[in-house]
């Protein structure tokens, strides 16, 4: 099973603002997300693959 993180997790995870990860998803920039009631969580493995296509890694 693939963890689901939450806005929390990932912001930590990523070293930035809650805040930065609203704007992505408003904007349609960042990890997919996907709504669960009314949270928004993050696949770790859809996080990993976003990171790699940016060049990150």
């Amino acid at each position: 099973m693939n963890k689901l993180l939450t806005v929390d997790e990932l912001a930590d995870y990523l070293n930035i603002p809650k805040n930065t990860l609203y704007q992505w998803r408003t904007k349609g920039y960042g990890p997919t997300g996907v709504r669960i009631g009314k949270h928004v969580r993050y696949r770790a493995d859809d996080v990993d693959t976003w990171i790699e296509r940016q060049g990150a890694i």
